[in-house]
């Protein structure tokens, strides 16, 4: 088939059976109970053991396939030997069914920057892979290792949602937030008074606060929320790379709090100095309401 031969799709194959990988090794280290936690930076900046294998997992797996590939992610490892039983080999049969948006079927493997990070937060664990081409994020996958956890203790665990720019979204049913309402999806252990202002002038009808940017878009895609507010400096490119690409896939947009959007190339600054603002839709209602003030502490 053709898109099995295509750059673009080939790799979103196998970054969306990686993923799928990626869950099984968070679910099986929580199991555990032993999450080898360490502090990196400050208390609160802190690294599991799942950090660590899915890393590996993600970096091995894809390096064997794309040793053309330039990956950047979250945590700072050492190199070394990987245990086979991290790496992932398949790929999805559904996506390399799929066709290549024409503006990237050319696109070379060196072209490609794959950005990636767990988020190892319980509930709101998330583990994402993004990709970037010429600066833009072009294609995303979220997987979801604790999707279905309320559903008892026979439920099937976890799901993995993936897009491209110009092809769409995938493995979630779209929905809206109700009209007229003013939902705000905002960080859940990062605020402070920039972020409280600015998500004040949005005249909120309800504020959310959960962790990880994943799960935020995930809320705006599935009608939970309205809008997602960080007006802070705080999350970095691989917490956002793979979450714009859904959103902007369904008709969403993300950019920093000035409307800017975010860029990803390779000699970017991994922090989102400007902060996020995104929504599903509506977002120059959003973006209108930022105050000045919020502007002016956050410089691009």
């Amino acid at each position: 088939m053709a898109s099995s031969h295509n750059v673009l799709m080939r790799l979103v194959a196998s970054a969306y059976s990686i993923a799928q990988k990626a869950g099984t090794i968070v679910r099986c280290v929580i199991a555990e109970g032993d999450l080898g936690i360490v502090q990196k930076t400050s208390a609160t900046d802190l690294q599991t053991k799942a950090d660590r294998m899915v890393q590996m997992s993600i970096c091995s797996s894809l390096s064997r396939k794309f040793p053309k590939l330039t990956i950047i992610g979250e945590e700072d490892l050492p190199p070394g030997e990987v245990d086979q039983e991290l790496i992932e080999d398949g790929q999805s049969e559904e996506i390399l069914k799929q066709p290549c948006p024409s503006q990237y079927s050319a696109i070379k493997e060196e072209d490609v920057r794959s950005i990636w990070n767990t988020v190892c937060l319980l509930d709101n664990v998330t583990v994402l892979i993004g990709i970037a081409y010429e600066g833009k994020a072009i294609a995303g996958i979220i997987n979801q290792p604790y999707y279905n956890y309320q559903a008892g203790p026979d439920a099937v665990l976890g799901r993995t949602i993936w897009g491209v720019l110009g092809l769409g979204a995938f493995g979630f049913q779209l929905k809206e937030a109700p009209a007229g309402k003013h939902i705000i999806t905002t960080t859940r252990s990062h605020s402070n008074k920039l972020v409280t202002d600015c998500i004040a002038a949005m005249n909120p009808d309800n504020v959310l606060r959960v962790g990880g940017a994943g799960n935020k878009i995930i809320q705006l895609i599935e009608g939970k929320a309205s809008a997602y507010v960080f007006a802070s400096p705080g999350c970095k490119k691989w917490d956002t790379c793979a979450p714009e690409v859904i959103l902007h896939a369904v008709g969403g947009k993300l950019t920093d709090i000035h409307g800017n959007p975010l860029q990803y190339d390779k000699e970017v600054k991994h922090m989102n100095s400007a902060g996020v603002l995104a929504a599903l839709r509506n977002y120059e209602y959003y973006a209108s309401r930022v105050p000045e003030s919020v502007k002016s502490a956050l410089i691009p």
